[in-house]
């Protein structure tokens, strides 16, 4: 199956750099951070906050199709951490975490090319996922909403039978067992659930099997376990967002390429009203309500991919641009961690993501994460495997050239000395290499430099190794696909 995404959706001299180190101003506050990336680059994955705080991300697509990986977000230390794979590989799933703490994961597309029925469930304590009884109908593009019942409803989605789906089913944790819960008026796929505050949940738009964006929407009653037709939404959409507010209506935003309109629906009379435009037309973004009842709306399609975010305020009715994400993305997952902060993952941009990102709304600015051992500046700093950063070289003074080096740990938000460099060194570069290790290349101390250099974190130590051709500074040093690093100008 080939899957449619727009469906979903300057070098300075030496001699100059002290000026420029001691006479910059502070920085602008920034929104989003980056975050660890995951082990593995997916899209129309699933994230869920499980009861320990963590964050399990499960399948989706990646370079060789759907996968049955699986890791876990840990945001006190920021890492990631590979978790049990699941029974199916499996992309266009949903995943549903239970009252027990079990998360629940149905449906979605093979990477044989199959629909599937089945379901697994994911178990915290041991990592590990067990089957669990499979769908009457198999489907993708669906919705799954925990009730108040404790049940799951699956409604809608699309397999190779029946085409787009209007049948719904009931997940029942205590017996394991699925059972029918009635047709919805219209078939559809890539639609919204909502769990509405009676109890009820609101399903509208999506498309059908004729590509056909829509406007109509169903009610589902749990007590009685029927469906009735509700008021239709102002556009047809699909690929949309839906989310609850706090005063109880639905905010549905998005899902038309050739609109940026929003919506309110009430259930208290059923009734859809239009509120402000969403700042550029988008499919397959997401939508996160926020502690502050705010919605953040991130990334997304719009005839590009987009890295545009933008909070809707339901007092006033408006939305506001709050910056961008540092990867243009569609197709990923935004999940509401419990300090407040929102936690950005994969997608589809530039190819297929592994990157992840932060948002926090509480201050929109770069918390202190402690001091240096040494003022540098000139300096390299490395993201290593581990998660920790690693510091090297630099100047303090914008002439005389340093030799330490050191390591930030964000769990811990500590500092710590480390070996120091062979050869002191400022306006160098300072590569990742497949295997671990890091290259510092070339730079100034008094002269400029041709040699370089190795650090291995196992024993935190520095190693020369072969200089380059040309003595340089300023340059830029890229690695490669093939494992080499290619350096190129400078001074």
């Amino acid at each position: 199956m080939q899957i449619n995404r727009q469906t979903l959706v300057g070098a300075l001299a030496p001699a100059a750099l002290a000026l420029l180190l001691f006479s910059i101003g502070p920085a602008t506050a920034a929104s989003w951070v980056t975050n660890s990336p995951m082990g593995v680059a997916r899209e129309i994955h699933t994230a869920t906050l499980l009861p320990n705080g963590k964050v399990l991300v499960a399948g989706g697509f990646g370079s060789s199709g759907a996968t049955n990986s699986a890791e876990l977000y840990d945001p006190a230390t920021g890492k990631w951490t590979a978790t049990g794979t699941l029974t199916t590989n499996r992309g266009y799933h949903t995943a549903t975490l239970m009252p027990n703490g079990r998360v629940l994961v149905a449906g979605g597309f093979s990477s044989t090319g199959s629909f599937l029925a089945s379901a697994e469930l994911y178990d915290p304590a041991t990592g590990t996922w067990a089957a669990t009884g499979a769908m009457a109908a198999a489907r993708y593009g669906h919705t799954a909403t925990l009730l108040a019942n404790g049940l799951v409803l699956v409604a809608g989605g699309t397999n190779s039978t029946s085409g787009t789906l209007a049948s719904a089913e009931l997940y029942d944790p205590v017996t394991g067992a699925w059972t029918a819960a009635g047709v919805m008026s219209t078939a559809r796929t890539y639609h919204t659930a909502t769990l509405l505050p009676d109890g009820r949940v609101l399903i509208a738009g999506g498309r059908n099997g004729s590509f056909i964006y829509l406007a109509s929407a169903d009610l589902f009653n749990p007590t009685s376990r029927t469906w009735a037709a509700a008021n239709p939404l102002n556009t047809g959409r699909n690929s949309h967002t839906a989310t609850l507010l706090p005063n109880g209506k639905v905010l549905v935003a998005g899902g038309n390429p050739s609109g940026n309109t929003a919506e309110l629906y009430n259930p208290t009379n059923g009734t859809w009203g239009i509120t402000g435009a969403v700042p550029l037309a988008r499919t397959g973004h997401t939508a996160s309500l926020l502690p502050d009842g705010t919605v953040l709306v991130a990334g997304g399609f719009g005839g590009s991919y987009l890295s545009s975010t933008v909070l809707y305020d339901p007092v006033t009715g408006s939305w506001t641009s709050i910056g961008s994400l540092a990867a243009a993305r569609a197709n990923h997952t935004a999940t509401l961690l419990p300090n407040g902060s929102l936690l950005v993952v994969g997608g589809f941009g530039s190819g297929i993501l592994a990157s992840a990102e932060s948002y926090d709304p509480a201050s929109r600015t770069w918390p202190s994460q402690g001091s240096l051992n040494a003022h540098r500046g000139a300096h390299s700093a490395t993201l290593l495997p581990d998660g920790t950063v690693l510091v090297a070289g630099g100047t303090s003074d914008g002439t005389s050239s340093l030799s330490s080096s050191e390591t930030f740990d964000p769990a811990t938000g500590i500092w710590t000395p480390r070996g120091a460099l062979t050869a002191s060194r400022f306006g160098h570069t300072a590569t990742l290499l497949p295997n671990g290790s890091v290259l510092a290349a070339a730079g100034w101390a008094g002269s400029y430099l041709a040699s370089a250099e190795l650090y291995t974190p196992s024993n935190q130590t520095w190693a020369a190794t072969g200089p380059l051709t040309t003595a340089r500074y300023a340059h830029t040093a890229t690695l490669l696909p093939n494992g080499k690093v290619l350096v190129a100008g400078g001074l």
